[in-house]
C-alpha cells in the first residue's frame, strides 16, 4: 500500500511485486490518467538537490523518535483509564453533584480524545508498528464500542492517501473510504444546499462514521479484503483478517465492559444500570474523537477552508493560530491544518507536520512547509491546474511576500 502512495513510500517499493487486489491499486486508465477527472497521476515535487534547511523535513524519523511517539500514545491510554476511574470515584463520594463531577471529567476527557487522534495520525505516518504487540490494541479503543484493528486503521488511511492526492477531489484515483464525509460538504456549489447536509457532518462523526468508529468499520469490512477468484472467499479472510478483528473487538468489548461494571456496584447501582455510566463516558469520548476527525478530514479537505488559507491567515488572523493551538494541543498540531496539502503530497517522505513539529519545533516546520509549498508540491505535467493548485499558488505568493516584508 505504501508503494502506491504519491511519494512512492518505501525506497524498495519498486522491488515489491504488484498486487492483484483492487484495494492495493491506483485506479488509472492505460494513459496513467484518472477515470474520474482524466488527470495524470501527479508526481510530488521533492526538492532536488535538497536544501540544507529542508532536509530535516524529509529525513526518516529515528527509532528513538518512534518509541517516543508510542510511549506518548500509551500515556494517553493510561490517562484515559485513570480519568474514567477518577470519574467513578467522584460520583461515589459526591453523588449529589452529578453535573459538577461529569463536566469536570467530560471536558478534559474530550480534549484528551482529540490528542489521541492526532498522535494516532502521527504514529501511523512514521512509526507504524509498535514496539510491543499489546500497544496496537490501545490506539483508539475509547472511540466507539466497535472499531477497526490497528493494522486495518493504517491500511484504510493509506487507501485514502492513494485515492485522494488533491484535497478537493476525493476518490480521484480509486475508492476513498472517507468519501461519504466529504460528499456532505462538496456535493454542490450552492451555499444554500450546504444548509441541508453540513449540519449532518458532526452527527455522522458522533455515531461512528469516521476512521475510528463502528459505522466506518462496517463500511470498510464491506469492501476489504477483496473477494477471491470467481467470487470465492478471500483465501486470507479466515486465517488472517478475522482473527485480527476478533482479537481487537474482544479487547474493546472488555474495556467497555469494565466501564459498565464501574458504573454499577461501586456507585451503589444494580448491574442493569451500568449503561448510565458507560454512555456518559462514551458521549464525551465521541465528542472529542468527532471534533478531531472533523478538523483532520472535513476542514482540511473543504474548499472554503483552502480559500481562507489562500488569503494568508497568518497575516490577517493571527489570533486564530493561538486559539487553535490551544484547542488542538499545540502549534505543531495546527501546522497539520495549515499544510495538509503538503502532507498529502508526501505522506511517507514527510509524514505529518505535527509529528515533525514535535521534534523540530512548530516554527521551523511551518517555515519549511511554506517553502515546499512555494516551490510547488507537484511537478508540472501538462495538465491544467486544479482549483487546489490555484489556491496553493495564491497562498504561497502571499506568504512569501509577507515574509519578505517582515525582514
Amino acid at each position: 500500500m505504501k508503494g502506491i502512495l504519491p511519494d512512492e513510500g518505501d525506497p524498495n517499493a519498486a522491488h515489491v511485486p504488484k498486487s492483484t487486489d483492487k484495494m492495493m491499486q491506483v485506479a488509472k486508465n492505460t494513459e496513467n490518467r484518472s477515470h474520474l477527472t482524466n488527470r495524470l497521476f501527479p508526481t510530488p515535487n521533492k526538492p532536488d538537490p535538497m536544501p540544507a534547511d529542508l532536509a530535516f523535513l524529509f529525513t526518516k524519523i529515528t527509532p528513538e523518535q518512534m518509541i517516543y511517539m508510542w510511549n506518548v500514545l500509551t500515556l494517553i491510554f493510561v490517562t484515559q483509564c485513570l480519568m474514567v476511574i477518577g470519574y467513578a470515584a467522584a460520583l461515589r463520594f459526591f453523588p449529589d453533584h452529578w453535573w459538577t463531577c461529569t463536566l469536570t471529567f467530560g471536558i478534559p476527557f474530550s480534549y484528551i480524545a482529540i490528542q489521541n487522534i492526532y498522535i494516532d495520525h502521527d504514529v501511523m505516518h512514521g512509526a507504524t508498528f509498535p514496539r510491543f504487540e499489546w500497544q496496537k490494541y490501545i490506539t483508539h479503543c475509547f472511540s466507539d464500542f466497535f472499531s477497526l484493528p490497528w493494522e486495518e486503521f493504517v491500511l484504510e488511511h493509506n487507501r485514502h492517501h492513494a485515492s485522494t492526492v488533491d484535497l478537493l477531489v476525493q476518490g480521484e484515483f480509486g475508492w476513498d473510504p472517507e468519501e461519504f464525509q466529504y460528499a456532505l460538504q462538496q456535493w454542490s456549489d450552492k451555499w444554500y444546499h450546504y444548509l441541508l447536509t453540513i449540519p449532518w457532518i458532526p452527527v455522522v462523526h458522533f455515531f461512528g462514521l469516521n476512521d475510528t468508529g463502528a459505522l466506518f468499520a462496517l463500511e470498510w469490512y464491506c469492501h476489504f479484503p477483496d473477494e477471491g477468484t470467481g467470487g470465492k472467499c478471500n483465501k486470507e479472510f479466515w486465517t488472517k483478517w478475522v482473527p485480527r478483528r476478533l482479537k481487537h473487538s474482544a479487547f474493546v468489548a472488555s474495556l467497555w465492559a469494565c466501564i459498565w461494571l464501574l458504573g454499577t456496584y461501586p456507585l451503589g447501582r444494580p448491574l442493569s444500570e451500568g449503561w448510565r455510566f458507560m454512555f456518559t463516558v462514551s458521549f464525551f469520548a465521541r465528542v472529542g474523537f468527532s471534533l478531531a476527525w472533523i478538523f483532520i478530514t472535513n476542514f482540511t479537505h473543504s474548499l472554503p477552508w483552502n480559500r481562507f488559507l489562500a488569503n494568508d491567515p497568518a497575516r490577517t488572523w493571527p489570533l486564530l493560530h493561538s486559539i487553535m493551538a490551544v484547542v488542538l494541543g499545540g502549534r505543531h498540531r495546527w501546522n497539520e491544518m495549515l499544510f495538509h496539502d503538503v502532507h498529502h503530497a508526501f505522506p511517507n517522505a514527510v509524514g505529518t507536520l505535527s509529528q515533525r513539529g514535535r521534534f523540530h519545533g512548530w516554527e521551523k516546520v511551518h517555515d519549511a512547509a511554506a517553502e515546499v509549498l512555494h516551490r510547488g508540491i507537484w511537478k508540472p505535467n501538462g495538465d491544467e491546474p486544479t482549483e487546489m493548485q490555484k489556491q496553493q499558488r495564491k497562498r504561497s505568493v502571499l506568504m512569501r511576500s509577507t515574509k519578505m516584508n517582515s525582514k
